[in-house]
């Protein structure tokens, strides 16, 4: 059922409920009163407060709350509309699960207080059978149906009000718990990880010491001085093995290094908790050079190791074009694309009969993509293999949804979803396509 036609026939459900229920005139206005009050008494004292005051006001009856201690998991006095307190009897003694309210021996009516059944999980208490607290009015011996059913609803008002409260307060403390968790993420781990540029640094000029230790030797065996030249040779081969194997090394290193940093200022960026979404640190680069060949480089022994080759598409932009780009959010995007790629591509065979299995990546410009004169940049990721089933297309960019295909494979259905949020904040689209032999997934940015 569409969502609007389930909500106005909730709302014709409660129209006729109200009608049956016909509130007096004061039970009205003791609902509206709280309604209107609940949300100008902010503090959660204020809110006990004021969940006992109306009661008093309006019927001339005391009222006292009993709520459930977080810390301790027991009902404690929250409030009171009088000075003459005692314990609350254990209600468990008193009701069903199923029971709404019931009478005490010491002429009162004590009414649960319940919460959003959906929610209770996100409550930082425990509950049984939804039950927050109570509500006690007094003193009363036995109320007519419609009193009483005005109470019950009364204390389903301030259930859910309170309920909305607490899942505020502890969504409050887990953002002041994120923010704090940033900066000891910042000071802990992105600023220490800048020591690790030292240790390469230093790394890189041993092995350039190295490099100098190789040709002395390879000009004292050259020299004809060396007493056994054939132990010599062998020498300087075994120090040319070790020394090329170090700069691979050292290479592979590197950029892991310049990734990861990336990658973690990029997605730890404080200003991203500060404002609640992702935020861009644009700055004007080589797209292909900055973003799209680092990520490539870091896929492409899998790629290969995959049988999954690499075809570069010709492009008509220069290879020089500079675009403004948040460099560490594109390259997640392009991170994430060569991921689905290396999961999700298969061998197909070609009209003429030829298996092929690879990736391509290229770009291409858009004529008045973005009105007259505006033109745009497509972005191609590109891999062999069947078409997405055309059931899953509208739903491939929804945070967590992942197809057919997806099944057995690593993953949480957000790579897509993430992409298409840090293209739209870009200013762009982004979109799949099937293709000849695969499925294309590309992006256009204003040129």
């Amino acid at each position: 059922m569409p969502i609007l036609d389930y909500i106005q026939r909730r709302i014709e459900e409660k129209k006729a409920d109200y009608l049956s229920y016909n509130f007096t005139a004061d039970e009205n206005n003791a609902f509206k009163t709280f309604f209107d009050l609940a949300q100008e008494f902010n503090a959660l004292g204020e809110f006990y407060q004021l969940s006992v005051a109306v009661p008093k006001v309006f019927f001339g009856v005391d009222a006292r709350i009993y709520m459930i201690d977080p810390k301790t998991d027991e009902l404690v006095l929250a409030a009171e509309s009088s000075d003459s307190a005692w314990d609350l009897p254990p209600p468990e003694n008193h009701t069903s699960p199923e029971q709404v309210a019931f009478y005490t021996g010491r002429e009162s009516l004590v009414l649960k207080v319940r919460g959003k059944r959906v929610l209770m999980e996100e409550l930082p208490f425990r509950t049984k059978d939804d039950v927050l607290g109570y509500l006690e009015v007094y003193p009363v011996r036995e109320l007519d149906p419609h009193r009483e059913l005005f109470f019950e609803k009364y204390a389903n008002r301030i259930g859910f009000n309170l309920h909305n409260r607490f899942i505020a307060e502890k969504n409050i403390e887990h953002l002041r718990f994120i923010r704090s968790l940033v900066s000891d993420i910042e000071h802990n781990i992105i600023v220490p990880n800048m020591v690790y540029k030292l240790f390469l640094r230093n790394l890189n000029g041993k092995i350039s010491k190295n490099r100098d230790i190789e040709r002395l030797i390879s000009e004292y065996v050259e020299s004809g001085q060396c007493k056994d030249p054939e132990m010599g040779r062998a020498m300087l081969t075994e120090i040319m093995e070790v020394n090329h194997g170090l700069s691979t090394e050292f290479e592979n290193l590197e950029k892991h290094y310049r990734n990861m940093s990336l990658f973690l200022e990029t997605l730890l960026r404080r200003s991203h908790f500060d404002k609640g979404r992702l935020t861009l640190r644009t700055k004007e680069c080589n797209m292909m050079q900055d973003v799209v060949r680092p990520q490539l480089d870091r896929y492409a022994s899998q790629f290969r190791s995959m049988g999954i080759n690499i075809d570069e598409r010709s492009s008509g932009i220069p290879e020089e074009t500079i675009t403004v780009v948040d460099v560490g959010l594109m390259s997640q995007v392009y991170a994430n694309l060569f991921s689905n790629a290396l999961k999700y591509a298969r061998e197909v065979i070609t009209e003429s009969g030829e298996k092929k299995k690879y990736v391509s990546y290229g770009r291409e410009l858009v004529r008045n993509f973005f009105g007259p004169g505006e033109d745009g940049i497509k972005y191609n990721v590109f891999s062999t293999g069947p078409h997405i089933p055309p059931d899953e297309r509208p739903r491939l960019f929804e945070d967590g949804f992942r197809g057919r295909e997806a099944a057995g494979k690593p993953g949480t259905g957000h790579g897509l979803s993430f992409i298409k949020n840090v293209v739209e904040l870009h200013g762009g689209i982004f979109g799949y396509e099937p293709t000849r032999y695969g499925n294309n997934f590309y992006f256009i940015l204003p040129k």
